[in-house]
């Protein structure tokens, strides 16, 4: 059977919550929901699969989620998705499994496999390690508060606390993969390594248990073309926000 595995991140779908979309944060994102069906459907195909690495939907609740999940399962292949930090519809495994379509699996806390390829992985967080700033063309976020410098003092320390305990989910969904499986795949919503590529503590995790690619997302308004990312010890990161890759769907793997 041939097969092709492709990734896309960051769709911050808003149909379910119309006042969040990402049209506000420039004219790379006017009809988002559209370039993205369009090059979707002229990429995969029924028996393909599609990797969605966080932040898919803008919905608070899985009532306003449902509506741009629904709207992914229209879409052609089957779809794996993980949790973003924007995905605050996110609910238990078991409510997931109850509400989900039919074309949609997801991972949390757990493994994924299909077709001999074994896909595990967690959201991760924010990382002092290593920063991604002067790639970026900062836009004001509307939806964001401004926090005080005792707030970010604050902020500093519970991100570390956050980092730590998805950086072991990671290795408890990586300790589940098939030791057999012909490819392994990690999804993050976060970056597990920096532009440099020098060793991370995730990168680490993902050497340990010899992730073939590991797929992410999260940045936005990443200069185009500055963050080629690449192959480090073994793993090949690919970066794949919607807005940095035109809202077309990247190639993960081929069969």
């Amino acid at each position: 059977m041939s097969f092709t595995i492709w990734a896309i991140a960051d769709l911050h779908l808003a149909f379910g919550n119309p006042k969040k979309t990402m049209e506000v944060f420039g004219p790379a994102w006017k009809d988002y929901p559209e370039k993205i069906e369009a090059a979707w459907k002229a990429r995969v195909g029924p028996d393909d699969l599609v990797l969605i690495p966080g932040d898919i939907s803008w919905g608070m609740n899985l009532e306003e989620a449902i509506v741009d999940l629904e709207w992914i399962d229209r879409l052609p292949g089957h779809k794996l998705i993980l949790r973003g930090n924007h995905d605050y519809w996110w609910a238990t495994a078991a409510k997931l499994e109850k509400i989900l379509p039919p074309s949609l699996s997801f991972i949390h806390n757990s493994v994924f496999e299909w077709n001999g390829i074994a896909f595990g992985g967690s959201r991760l967080w924010d990382t002092r390690e290593y920063t991604f700033d002067s790639y970026i063309e900062f836009v004001e976020n509307p939806y964001s508060k401004k926090k005080t410098p005792e707030e970010l003092a604050k902020q500093k320390e519970e991100d570390e606390r956050i980092f730590e305990r998805e950086l072991n989910r990671l290795k408890i969904s990586l300790e589940q993969l098939n030791p057999h499986a012909d490819h392994r795949i990690a999804l993050v919503h976060y970056p597990p390594i920096g532009p440099d590529l020098k060793p991370s503590r995730a990168g680490a995790l993902l050497e340990d248990y010899k992730i073939d690619t590991c797929v992410f997302g999260h940045l936005h308004n990443v200069r185009p073309g500055s963050l080629s990312f690449g192959t480090a010890r073994g793993v090949k990161y690919l970066f794949t926000s919607a807005d940095y890759i035109d809202f077309t769907p990247v190639l993960v793997f081929k069969k």
